[in-house]
């Protein structure tokens, strides 16, 4: 069997959890807390490997094994790669106490509502959007994603708990401190999770639209559930396949340009995405915040022209854009160079289509394209229906090889993350 124990957030060892291992794998950390028997080998987890090569040499002799590992080993941990390598039926996992639930413990706050995320051993930018979009949200954090890059980029309203070396009675500390204030300090190696509030927000688990009714299921609501002006919105046929092209899901960031009501904003977020709205009209820029509220997300909200307005903007995974005047290749142009997978183009107009067209490819993008032209069922009088046509829409969309992350190889609970 390979013993896996949770460790490091306050728990003593489990008693006699060593006893007749032979065998001992943990971070350099949690072997130096423990006396190991005499005559054990122990290995410091660096790359996963090499570590898992010499397990495999011991359980193919019967020979016992213990993995030590941060709080709660099955949590974002090590348990995934052995159960993957080894079988589940050869694990006895001891689990501790996660870093998340310790440091949502140390503030006295609920998790079951919280969304947690890895930046360990891979780049910020998924906990960031996470953090954007989320009103409560744990960090599990690594070298190069911690609250410094963190406080550089997350909304400035938000609450920033930093907790570090949970568990240690002489070095723990659980700070609160704004994003400016996290990004201008060094914090060492010892962080071991961050909490990102939005604390108007962060105790409402249950969303709500106005009016008290129940937050609406799925996705591509209908135009009723959005305020807008002289039907000036994205018909929920349209929206429909410009979220399946779009793809937003919980790490992404997507831009909604040429908001006007924001109903596709709103809907990415609904979807777990991070989501900016550029909107030049003043009374668009009250809607689109709004029918955020209404439907209980967090829309960033830029009152100004694309494309000039997109240059202060962090690069988003996907792109839509709504309407089109004479500025529209420029608008598509721009987006193409920054959007990382995805740009989808709504135009009423056919005179817009060619010129869109030539800048998502001119752009290296591939491009594809549809026609919508729907007929709704209308009721006539003598309970008879009739077909009401809505304004065709041409819907273009370009898509480039999208970008991976890399995995990162630490055994720990902060460093196994899939």
């Amino acid at each position: 069997m390979i013993t896996v124990v949770g460790t490091g957030t306050g728990a003593p060892l489990p008693p006699g959890v060593l006893a007749g291992a032979r065998l001992v794998v943990g971070g350099r950390r949690h072997l130096d807390a423990v006396r190991l028997p005499e005559g054990v080998e122990r290995i410091v987890l660096g790359p996963l490997a090499p570590a898992l090569d010499t397990i495999e040499e011991h359980v193919g002799k019967d020979l016992p094994v213990t993995v030590l590992a941060s709080g709660d080993p099955g949590f974002f941990g090590i348990v995934r790669v052995l159960a993957e390598r080894f079988g589940a039926d050869r694990l006895d996992v001891r689990a501790g106490v996660s870093s998340v639930a310790a440091a949502f413990a140390r503030v006295g706050l609920p998790w079951d509502d919280a969304v947690v995320v890895s930046a360990h051993g891979r780049e910020p930018r998924t906990a960031v959007n996470v953090c954007r979009a989320h009103p409560k949200v744990a960090v599990l954090t690594g070298p190069g994603a911690g609250p410094a890059e963190l406080g550089s980029a997350v909304p400035a309203d938000r609450l920033l708990v930093v907790a570090s070396a949970l568990g240690d009675p002489e070095r723990e500390r659980v700070e609160r401190v704004t994003p400016a204030e996290a990004a201008a300090r060094d914090w060492g190696t010892d962080v071991s999770v961050v909490l990102c509030l939005d604390e108007s927000r962060a105790l409402g688990a249950v969303r709500t639209v106005a009016g008290g009714r129940a937050e609406p299921p799925g996705w591509a609501l209908g135009e009723d559930e959005f305020a807008h002006r002289d039907s000036m919105i994205t018909k929920f046929e349209v929206r429909a396949l410009a979220l399946a092209r779009l793809g937003p899901r919980l790490g992404d960031l997507v831009w909604d340009v040429g908001a006007g009501s924001g109903s596709v904003a709103v809907e990415c977020a609904r979807l777990g995405a991070a989501a900016v709205a550029v909107e030049k009209a003043a009374d668009g820029v009250e809607r689109i915040a709004a029918n955020a509220r209404a439907h209980g997300v967090y829309v960033d909200v830029v009152c100004d022209i694309a494309p000039g307005a997109l240059a202060g903007l962090p690069d988003p995974d996907a792109v839509f854009i709504g309407g089109g005047g004479a500025e529209l290749p420029a608008v598509v142009t721009a987006c193409a160079a920054r959007a990382r997978r995805t740009v989808v183009v709504a135009m009423a107009a056919l005179d817009r289509v060619p010129a869109a067209r030539a800048a998502l490819t001119g752009a290296g993008f591939s491009c594809d394209g549809v026609l919508l032209q729907s007929s709704r069922l209308a009721p006539l009088p003598g309970e008879v229906t009739r077909l009401a046509a809505t304004n065709p829409v041409f819907l273009l969309w370009g898509s480039r090889i999208p970008v991976s992350d890399h995995g990162p190889e630490e055994g720990s609970e902060e460093g196994v993350a899939l």
